[in-house]
């Protein structure tokens, strides 16, 4: 069933039967499981399949049969049966670019709080894509994440998402009593906006990967429109010490943000992710003025979509910088961090 997001009373019962109408149509944009059984395939390794981490037809595509057969119960003949009534339901081939622009209209933007931010993102943070914030301490990383953990669920008329919320801590920065002024802010009732947010600590990367598999599933059941990993690397440079553990780290770490994407594709979710800072002492001897890059190498930089820098302006305002992206100009934004969260920035 599609989540009914609060109502903020600004939208007559045309605009509110409009976005009704938007969100059944969203609904089909992925199949369930259990549509293969009418295929042949038993309830029992459609339960299997549930168990490994598999909850739509889509979900199975995106595994290797090496990885599916490594499902408890499920065979080699049986990977290949599944694979076989898959194909009669759901075409993964080729389509034209008209097709694929077709498929991209279905993408949303969704405010960050600062009229400025959104202008620099094309409209604000999109779905269907993985858009990493980093930056040293305290350059509002987390206050962004909470923000957005309000306007994402807004109607689309306020630039919202129209959706739940999806929040996997991993260093024990969410807070929900910031909730309350953010949501004061936007005109929605807090006590709503909390129940809309699903939240989960995880402590060690497996717990993270683990929480992210479940995440996938509770999806099949309701509307999400955002998922938040704060932060994603934090929990590896922990579990993993030394250059001895590099490679294995970051294969896990590769492993969990293809993860991260396939559920932003497939359930047409924002997937945010913080990171963090480390000093390069190359760029300081080739006279760079920042000498900092986002931990997590070159498996973190071709994962992400967007990658935003933030760091400290004056007081209380900060400044993001496109540091990458497919389709946005390496440009500037100042914005504000207030008790409603993020705001534009005020000059004085």
């Amino acid at each position: 069933a599609v989540v009914s997001t609060q109502s903020t009373g600004k939208e007559d019962g045309t605009a509110e039967e409009h976005e009704e109408q938007e969100d059944e149509e969203e609904e089909a944009s992925f199949q369930e499981i259990d549509k293969l059984q009418e295929l042949g395939i038993n309830a029992g390794d459609i339960s299997k399949l549930k168990a490994g981490g598999c909850n739509t037809i889509a979900s199975v595509m995106m595994r290797t049969r090496k990885d599916l057969q490594n499902i408890k119960g499920l065979s080699e003949a049986k990977v290949e049966k599944i694979m076989e009534a898959i194909a009669k339901v759901q075409q993964f081939s080729f389509v034209t670019g008209t097709e694929f622009l077709a498929k991209r209209k279905s993408v949303i933007r969704m405010t960050t709080g600062s009229s400025e931010l959104d202008k620099l993102l094309g409209g604000g943070i999109e779905t269907m894509a993985i858009t990493e914030i980093f930056g040293e301490f305290r350059t509002g990383k987390t206050q962004l994440a909470h923000t957005l953990c309000v306007t994402a669920q807004l109607p689309k008329s306020m630039n919202g998402g129209n959706g739940k919320v999806a929040f996997i801590d991993t260093e024990g920065t969410f807070r929900p009593e910031r909730l309350g002024p953010i949501a004061e802010r936007f005109g929605i009732d807090k006590d709503q906006a909390l129940d809309n947010i699903i939240f989960a600590r995880a402590h060690t990367h497996e717990h993270q990967l683990d929480l992210i598999t479940e995440v996938a599933a509770k999806m099949v059941e309701d509307q999400f429109r955002l998922l938040i990993v704060d932060s994603i690397i934090a929990l590896f440079r922990v579990d993993f010490s030394g250059r001895g553990e590099l490679a294995d780290r970051q294969q896990k770490l590769g492993r969990m943000l293809s993860r991260l994407t396939k559920i932003a594709e497939e359930f047409n979710v924002a997937v945010v992710i913080t990171n963090q800072v480390v000093s390069d002492p190359g760029a300081s001897a080739m006279f760079v003025a920042d000498p900092k890059k986002p931990v997590g190498g070159h498996v973190m930089a071709h994962a992400s979509c967007h990658r935003l820098y933030l760091r400290k302006g004056r007081g209380e305002q900060r400044i993001c910088k496109i540091y990458d992206s497919p389709n946005l100009p390496e440009l500037e934004a100042v914005y504000q961090i207030s008790d409603g969260g993020i705001m534009d920035a005020k000059d004085g």
